[in-house]
């Protein structure tokens, strides 16, 4: 089974989890969850953690891989993340790989949150929305480009194919 936008590559996931700076026994929201992979790795630190995505397609793909790798403190909400957000209180930190208003789910994290945010895009829109965004809600960090290239064998010798650049975008709520 394959899912469109994912999984989050190795290490753009290693990146982004060290800026959320979990803590043991913390409580993470997971917006727009895709594979579960994100959440996988967080949940070894975390207390519990919310993967939330709208798409059916991820959830049962999520479901598997949480399965596989025998995590019992995910809990999966199959919910556009605005309205999932409503049904979950305090969160210690959260992650966003996917959301298409990304505003308003930035609004219900800083109300939710009293922690990191980190959010994930690949598109120049969503990097400026969220920094716009992260600004005027005076949480805003940094945001960290990475490009990732990998080796692979050719002509008896290595060359490397570049991995589509994320930009990893850090913002904090201070309560």
């Amino acid at each position: 089974m394959s899912l469109k936008g994912g999984p989050t590559q190795d290490e753009v996931m290693a990146i982004s989890l060290f800026k959320l700076q979990i803590h043991d026994g913390d409580v993470m929201a997971d917006v727009g969850c895709g594979t579960g992979k994100i959440s996988i790795h967080a949940a070894s630190r975390c207390r519990h953690v919310f993967a939330i995505d709208w798409r059916a397609d991820a959830i049962a793909y999520a479901k598997q891989e949480i399965e596989t790798a025998k995590r019992d403190n995910i809990t999966l909400i199959h919910e556009d993340a605005v309205h999932a957000l409503d049904e979950i209180n305090a969160l210690d930190c959260a992650f966003v790989g996917g959301s298409g208003n990304i505003e308003t789910v930035l609004e219900k994290l800083n109300d939710k949150v009293h922690g990191r945010i980190v959010v994930n895009a690949v598109l120049l829109d969503t990097v400026s929305r969220t920094v716009k965004k992260m600004k005027e809600l005076d949480i805003f960090i940094e945001v960290i480009h990475v490009q990732v290239s990998r080796s692979y064998e050719l002509v008896d010798d290595l060359m490397f194919k570049p991995i589509n650049p994320v930009f990893i975008i850090v913002g904090e709520v201070k309560k």
